[in-house]
């Protein structure tokens, strides 16, 4: 029997955190907080919002290392993922399903013990829609990038019934705003993989549609829907002319590039968009969360 090979304790914690995709998981909490933020009509209770913002943390970071568990065989095919802990060998699949498992859990209890049970139950929701439903739909359609844009945009409704306890019309704003975001946002970065995509049998559109008609026609239309609704805040008096006008600038910053790709499609005008796209979401939160009426 082999001996086992002694591993370094602060690597095999770097591996465990890699696992959440800490990036990620900071959008996360960022958009989450967003949402409570907006839907505040008195002052902030900084108590919820700390019970709010780990437990968040927590369900969101094991549900981003179950993906990691179950994609770990995919993830080794693709030369931008192969090198994570699971399919590099750093950890073992055990390990890794019984950490995410756990943080996932103790994320849901603690949401519905410190926050409530509708926060907790709108958290075990994106869990499941993102693990059970958008993750093997990757392998099989490229529908999966409509559907794994709902979990994704589920964030900032579980921080705006934390704040009012229930939803409204800002919730669905919201969640409208951040759906038609991951659109251009992961079309961009499924140009940029393609080949990566292929070579794993991931069934995102610039995969499908190697033309690349269909994917820059739903890189514009999602940008224009995302103009549209980006202003929606003002219109029902959630936000201020500030926003609105910020809204504007950064939404037809996006479409230009949007435009510019479809017109001459290149791995430098997807880069551009995925740019854009990058500055567009967090300059949009934070103008909205300080220029809430």
């Amino acid at each position: 029997m082999a001996a086992a090979i002694p591993r370094d304790r602060y690597q095999v914690a770097s591996d465990l955190v890699a696992l959440t995709k800490p990036r990620v998981l900071l959008m996360v909490l960022a958009t989450t907080l967003v949402g409570y933020s907006v839907a505040l009509s008195g002052p902030a209770d900084y108590l919820r919002v700390a019970h709010l913002l780990i437990g968040t943390l927590l369900a969101a970071g094991g549900t981003l290392a179950l993906n990691q568990y179950v994609e770990r065989d995919v993830d080794a095919r693709m030369e931008r993922t192969k090198r994570r802990p699971l399919p590099d060998g750093r950890l073992q699949p055990l390990e890794a399903l019984l950490f995410a498992s756990a943080l996932t859990s103790l994320g849901v209890a603690y949401l519905a013990i410190g926050v409530g049970v509708a926060a907790a139950v709108l958290t075990l929701t994106t869990t499941i829609l993102y693990i059970c439903v958008y993750t093997p739909l990757k392998l099989r359609t490229a529908s999966c990038m409509l559907v794994g844009a709902v979990p994704g945009a589920l964030p900032p409704v579980a921080g705006w019934v934390a704040a009012r306890g229930d939803l409204g019309l800002g919730a669905v704003v919201l969640f409208g705003i951040l759906f038609l975001w991951q659109l251009p946002h992961t079309l961009a970065i499924a140009y940029l993989y393609a080949d990566d995509y292929a070579r794993a049998g991931v069934r995102v559109l610039p995969v499908v549609d190697p033309n690349g008609a269909m994917s820059e026609r739903q890189i514009v239309s999602s940008t224009l829907g995302l103009v549209a609704v980006s202003l929606l805040p003002t219109v029902i008096g959630v936000s201020g002319i500030a926003y609105f006008v910020t809204a504007c600038a950064l939404g037809l910053g996006l479409l230009g590039a949007g435009l510019a790709h479809a017109n001459t499609p290149s791995t430098a005008s997807a880069r551009r968009v995925l740019m854009a796209s990058l500055l567009y979401l967090p300059l949009l939160l934070a103008v909205l969360a300080f220029d809430k009426t």
